[in-house]
Formats: C-alpha cells, structure tokens, sequence
C-alpha cells in the first residue's frame, strides 16, 4: 500500500524538499498539500522547480478532511502554530511529523522562555518522541507524533551525544561555531537574506540568544546522561544550503582518534552517519540526508567537524526518514 502524504504550509523550503523527495520514493505519494495564502493554487505554481512532475492542489486546512486523505501529515508550520495544528490532525487519527521546535524540548518552561509564547498543547511537552532515529527509532515506530529535530542541533548532538555518554570530554567546555547556508532562514523576505545583504559576506547572528542551544544542550543530555553547558554561535554564509558546524571540545585524556573509534562503533548500524578520516564540507552532503563527521587533535581540545544538508538531514530528509521508521520501512527508503 502506498503511504499518502500531506504537507501543511506547503510554501517554504522544506516543504519543497519534503515534496521533491516524495517523487523518488517508492512506497509514498504527496496526495494533500494546504497553505492559507496560497489556496486555489497547485503546488508547482507555488514551487515552479515541480512543474510537470507535481501538480498537488494547495487548499485551506481542514484537519478532519486532511486526516481522511492522508495516512502522515508534515507540519511545516512555525512555532506556535504547529502546535494547535498537529493536535487537532492526532485527535482525527492522522499521525505527524512536526518540523516546529514546538514538542523538541523537555521543558514547557524552557520552551516559552526561549520562543516567547504560551505553548498551546503543553501536555506533550517531554512525551513527545524526538525524530533522530540514530537514538530513538524504536519509540519512532509507535508514534502518533514526531518532533523533526532542528537543523543546526543534528550537526551538534551526533558528533557530541556518544562522547559525553562515554564521559570522554569535558561536559562543561564545548563551544558550537557553525555556518549555514541562506536557506535556512526560510522563504520569507527579510532584509537580513536579501542577496545584496548576503553576497560576498559572512556574519554571525543570534549570539548567545539562539533558539537552537537550548535544544542542543537538552538532547545531548538526554541521550548521553550528563548536563552540559555550551557556547553556541550561528553564522550566515552566502551559499544556497548546508551547514558546517565546528565543535570545540576538551577531552578527558583521549585522543581523536579515539573520538572516532566511539562513532564508528556508535553508529556502525546507521545508514546516514559516516564517519570520514577527510574533513567534511558541505559540497560532500548536499542533497542527500547524510553526515560526514570527523576529528582532529588541536592542543589541549579536540575539534569535531560535522557536515549536514540543512534542508534534507537537517528537516525534510530527517522527516522523510522518521516516516519510514513510523511506517516500517528501511530507513533509506527513497533517500
């Protein structure tokens, strides 16, 4: 039986990638799409690069019609949003991938600190499955809902989340220096990403405030064990997609070498997690849902390189990947 998709918010980037991955997969079918501003359009009108291979029609959300066309739904809505959306699509008995950070982290008080809303579904606040299959397939497969992992922290929690369960760096010393490609701002206009802004420049944002380090610190504790503290920094970098994260840890007597013996033994069993003895780059991921990982020896610390798609690895493709696990498919189904 072919598993019948829905997106919600079908006008970004990542429901683009979600619609674009859909077309290779041989068990799926985007059948539904909805966006408020866009209703009455298909959506190749929308995502001209689909025309001729997608003509979905965009509609008005209606969770309990949508429930009935789709055995998964995507939300790609924002935060706050995504919330009241994906509870009214599980009490019609559709099960959802959420792309918000609306059900990512432990913490309700955490959650309305950091975003600055009143959370609109705070019962499954720390009960809701976190979407990194490499730590949590087996409560992926029962889920009615999943929280996509945010692009940046997957370049974060796989690198560090096996050595701080191992205890073979400082939990209290880590810094996060990553860069992303323009894309992950989205696609709305904003003065920030307009291309005479961002050509030919680099420029850190979100220093020390960004959404994305408390979700960092709360996954890498709940997968490895142990509290930690981090410095995250963001950088905006004139390219399309992709994120470089360059992590700065301080070991407790181990080597790099070791750091990768840990990760080939950590993630032996999972498809899209490569360890590489080259230092990654983003050119090496983009378009696929794959990690390149390495470490070097640098002093008294040890630097960790992880190279993700933003848009694939980082959202769509994690979500593509979630479905299958939810749906007893290979995880590298249509990947």
């Amino acid at each position: 039986m072919t598993l019948r998709v829905g997106i919600v918010g079908a006008t970004g980037y990542t429901a683009l990638e979600v619609a674009r991955l859909l077309l290779a997969h041989p068990e799926a079918e985007l059948v539904a799409a909805t966006s408020r501003a866009e209703d009455g359009k298909s959506i190749a009108e929308i995502h001209p690069s689909l025309a001729g291979r997608c003509d979905v029609p965009i509609e008005t959300l209606d969770p309990a019609a949508l429930a009935k066309k789709c055995d998964v739904v995507m939300s790609c809505l924002p935060h706050g949003a995504s919330a009241e959306t994906c509870k009214q699509l599980i009490e019609h008995g559709v099960r959802v991938v959420d792309f918000s950070a609306d059900f990512r982290l432990s913490s309700q008080a955490t959650y309305e600190k950091w975003y600055g809303v009143q959370h609109p579904w705070p019962e499954r606040i720390g009960k809701t499955v976190y979407g990194l299959p490499e730590f949590f397939a087996d409560q992926i497969r029962d889920a009615d809902l999943v929280a996509n992992p945010g692009c940046y922290p997957t370049s974060a929690i796989l690198p560090l989340s096996p050595l701080i369960a191992k205890q073979m760096i400082e939990a209290n010393d880590i810094i996060v220096d990553s860069k992303s490609g323009v894309s992950g701002a989205g696609r709305s206009a904003k003065i920030g990403t307009l291309y005479c802004e961002v050509n030919e420049s680099i420029a850190a944002y979100g220093v020390g405030s960004h959404r994305h380090q408390p979700e960092m610190a709360d996954l890498v504790h709940r997968i490895g064990g142990q509290e930690i503290s981090l410095v995250f920094t963001p950088h905006l970098t004139p390219m399309d997609r992709g994120i470089l994260s360059t992590i700065y840890v301080r070991p407790r007597g181990g080597t790099a070498k070791q750091v990768m013996e840990c990760w080939r033994e950590q993630y032996a069993d999972c498809p899209f997690v490569t360890p590489v003895d080259h230092l990654p780059a983003t050119k090496h991921v983009a378009g696929t849902n794959h990690v390149q990982m390495t470490a070097r020896d640098a002093g008294d610390r040890i630097v960790l390189v992880c190279a993700i798609d933003n848009l694939t690895k980082g959202a769509s493709g994690a979500a593509i990947q979630n479905m299958n696990v939810m749906f007893g498919l290979p995880q590298t189904t249509g990947l």
